[in-house]
């Protein structure tokens, strides 16, 4: 399968498992039908940036980090290209539609973008839900969402 995908997969699984070693990252990545070795599994973790943070457990686990001056990378952009279908406002809110099992990946790239005056975002596994609060943010969100589409 292709790097994106496997990339993408890797991202919803840290979004949503608490993986502590490459090891358990391959386990995952092998039950989610991707064949890979470890030194491909250390080159898509340095590509993408991540980190091993405490989590509440009091393990470690890998994440990307939140800063608010991390630079989104080429990278997560390519991801997002690929994996969205759609973007579209109703009312107050913005709603992206991903290809199925991309949701998580999805949210999570768009929490790094710190779109003006999002209040919350969710989403389900092939849908990302934006809340605003006006319909002219929810506009706007949409316009550069699709900007970076393009």
């Amino acid at each position: 399968m292709a790097r994106s995908s496997r990339q993408s997969k890797i991202l919803e699984l840290i979004s949503t498992k608490e993986i502590e070693t490459q090891d358990e990252l391959a386990k995952e990545l092998k039950n989610a039908g991707f064949e890979i070795t470890q030194a491909t599994i250390s080159r898509d973790i340095k590509e993408l940036g991540l980190t091993k943070i405490l989590s509440n457990s009091g393990k470690y686990k890998y994440a990307i980090l939140g800063s608010e001056q991390q630079v989104v990378s080429n990278k997560y952009i390519n991801i997002f290209k690929e994996c969205v279908i759609s973007v579209k406002s109703a009312l107050n809110l913005a709603v992206v539609k991903t290809i199925k099992g991309m949701g998580a990946s999805v949210c999570a790239f768009i929490d790094k973008l710190n779109l003006n005056e999002l209040m919350g975002a969710t989403y389900g596994d092939d849908t990302v839900m934006l809340i605003f609060p006006s319909t002219t943010f929810a506009t706007e969100a949409v316009a550069t969402l699709q900007d970076i589409m393009l």
